[in-house]
């Protein structure tokens, strides 16, 4: 949807619609400032967590990044996606801004030390969308198993011909092994459904995690898990250090029968390298519920047919993400109202 098609509204004041200015951008000029500003229409009506602070959010969809800039010169909170760059331009832009509250868990796109220099807190979503990101990522470790998407396809076309014993075999789940690559809150809840499933456990990460191993999961390093595991799901954050943790050579050290499972961030996984090794039948399958570059999908991987791909619907519940929105607002009304929001991520920036 272009910038033009899109209707803004003011809460707490009156509905209105901007007026475009003319120029390369398309964006909008506004003229009216609001205390907390949402770069994407929420899930629900967060004004009741917010303490009678007005807020502007965009009717539906997600602000453009040149309308984020142009408003919020004013704001002193920010609600923001994780798909939006909360860098230096951004801060600068923002001199009353006293809170960056990410709608999300992973916070990589938020320059924390940057937002600390200036004395603005930061905070996350944790918790309330652990189970349902468990979920998603158990539900494309299985779909991803036993060929699901590739099931669906043959039948949307018509191509099916009828039961055969040799029609898309997949790969067994029960008893085969689960390896997780980051032993979080969400990590714990995917080894908890492989329990369920009478899969050995195994996990990695910088430190042992007691949660982890009460749960009979064994740390190793991340080399013994992808060429021990049967699936290997990823739910660390994205970093320097696993920046592309799965590239060509991790690829290699996987087996034949192994599916990989995505649901942190897609900057994880080198995305041309993976789909030369499932074109090549080095792995089995995947099953990615984001991307590097997203919304812009390699053209390599939609061509894989042993690839399950999903437009980042992790936690899309109606529960996880009305919660979220809940958490943000009240983040930002503990910070605007001289508190610590417990899901600040740098407390130190106010001290």
């Amino acid at each position: 949807m272009r910038c033009a098609d899109k209707r803004r509204r003011f809460v707490g004041s009156r509905d209105m619609l901007a007026k475009p200015y003319h120029g390369a951008t398309s964006c909008y000029r506004f003229s009216v400032t609001a205390t907390v500003l949402s770069t994407a229409h929420l899930p629900i009506d967060i004004g009741p967590y917010l303490g009678g602070l007005d807020y502007f959010e965009p009717s539906s969809g997600e602000l453009a990044r040149c309308e984020i800039l142009e408003e919020i010169r004013g704001a002193r909170a920010l609600i923001s996606l994780l798909s939006v760059r909360v860098d230096e331009e951004l801060l600068d832009a923002a001199p009353n801004l006293k809170v960056v509250a990410n709608y999300a868990v992973g916070y990589d796109n938020v320059d924390v030390a940057a937002a600390s220099e200036r004395g603005i807190i930061v905070t996350n979503t944790p918790d309330v969308l652990t189970e349902a990101t468990a979920d998603f990522a158990f539900a494309l470790l299985m779909a991803s198993a036993r060929r699901l998407g590739e099931g669906e396809r043959l039948l949307r076309c018509g191509a099916w011909m009828g039961w055969l014993p040799t029609l898309l075999l997949g790969q067994p789940i029960h008893g085969r092994c689960l390896g997780v690559v980051g032993a979080g809150r969400i990590g714990q809840a995917m080894l908890r459904r492989g329990r369920g499933f009478g899969m050995p456990l195994l996990y990695s990460g910088p430190r042992p995690v007691a949660q982890a191993e009460a749960l009979g999961a064994r740390r190793c390093s991340t080399e013994e898990l992808l060429a021990s595991s049967d699936f290997v799901s990823l739910h660390c954050p994205l970093n320097r250090e696993t920046r592309h943790l799965i590239d060509a050579e991790a690829l290699s050290r996987m087996k034949e029968s192994a599916v990989l499972v995505n649901t942190s961030r897609g900057g994880c996984v080198d995305s041309e390298a993976l789909a030369r090794a499932l074109k090549a039948g080095l792995i089995a399958g995947a099953g990615l519920d984001v991307f590097e570059g997203e919304p812009g999908i390699p053209a390599s991987l939609l061509e894989c047919e042993a690839a399950v791909l999903a437009p980042h619907i992790g936690s899309a519940t109606h529960e996880a993400r009305q919660g979220m929105a809940r958490i943000c607002a009240e983040a930002v009304a503990a910070v605007l109202s001289g508190k610590l929001a417990t899901t600040a991520l740098n407390p130190e920036a106010v001290t």
